[in-house]
């Protein structure tokens, strides 16, 4: 990572190595909970996303989770519809491979296949309502056709551990297929605890070729907590992935209007902290900030040495 990198972070290295020891294993079992710690999960509920073709996309979302799988974050909108971009599809979606990360209800990764996607393989945390919910939403999507159906893998993935599952969809031998074309990542920066374990599975994922590309779009639902969020690309520059940031873009309403993700007795000095700092709060808390990763030059070289 070049000296003068604007993101500030601890190293990669040492995020894992303090992780290696005391927490081996901790990546599947990071949430979980005594039997009976959890009340029976709330009723599935529905949601529609609409296509360019005018198309209505549905899909189901479990009941209350842990995970947040139970929302539609607005990066997942924002990635499908850069993605549908006609440009942008033909870079990153027309006959590659499409691997989505976190994906709850797998919006973007429904959208990949749609646009023209040879693979499509969707992964959440190994939770089985998570991982079940995203294949009911393959099985019963009225978008889809069987061919489209027949092209998407689902898998649970705890990020950092093995991806043999994942890979194992890949056509062994093929050019390229070391690793998948285009990676999406939607709102997944605010678990800040889970950034190196992030890295490592991009890295261990991204096909190694210069066109291969990590699209991360995320919302500072926490605006005082950006710089937080951002050291994400300080640690993906350590890991050997080029940064840029290619946009901005305003929803039209925030997430979690009625829940900043503070007690009230600790919302005025942040939100003080913040304006002092000249965010505007809700404003910052509806950008979407949309980067995209690509191999270093000499991380290329290094991984394609015989």
């Amino acid at each position: 990572m070049a000296a003068t990198s604007p993101f500030n972070s601890s190293s990669l290295d040492e995020q894992l190595s303090a992780m290696s020891s005391d927490d081996e294993g901790l990546p599947l079992e990071l949430f979980q909970e005594p039997p009976g710690y959890y009340p029976p999960p709330d009723p599935h509920t529905f949601s529609s996303y609409t296509l360019a073709s005018g198309q209505v996309l549905e899909v189901r979302l479990v009941g209350h989770n842990p995970l947040w799988g139970h929302h539609v974050w607005n990066a997942a909108h924002s990635i499908s519809a850069y993605l549908q971009n006609p440009s942008n599809a033909a870079r990153l979606i027309h006959s590659k491979s499409v691997l989505e990360l976190g994906a709850g209800a797998g919006i973007p990764a429904i959208v990949a296949s749609i646009v023209g996607a040879r693979l499509v393989v969707i992964t959440d945390y190994p939770d089985a309502d998570l991982v079940e919910n995203i294949q009911w939403n393959i099985d019963n999507s009225a978008v889809l056709t069987p061919t489209q159906r027949s092209t998407i893998a689902v898998e649970g993935h705890a990020f950092g551990a093995s991806t043999e599952p994942i890979l194992a969809h890949l056509s062994p031998g093929a050019k390229g297929e070391k690793g998948f074309d285009t990676l999406i990542l939607a709102d997944l920066l605010f678990n800040h605890h889970c950034h190196a374990r992030l890295i490592v599975t991009v890295q261990q994922t991204l096909a190694p070729v210069s066109s291969a590309r990590a699209l991360v779009f995320f919302s500072p639902y926490r605006p005082w907590l950006l710089s937080a969020d951002l050291a994400f690309f300080a640690l993906a520059e350590e890991g050997g992935f080029v940064v840029e940031k290619i946009g901005e873009e305003l929803t039209e309403k925030v997430m979690f209007r009625d829940d900043p993700g503070v007690s009230n007795s600790s919302r005025g000095r942040i939100r003080t902290r913040v304006q002092d700092e000249g965010f505007q709060d809700e404003k910052l808390r509806r950008t979407i900030f949309m980067y995209e990763l690509k191999w270093s030059e000499e991380e290329l070289r290094a991984r394609n040495l015989p």
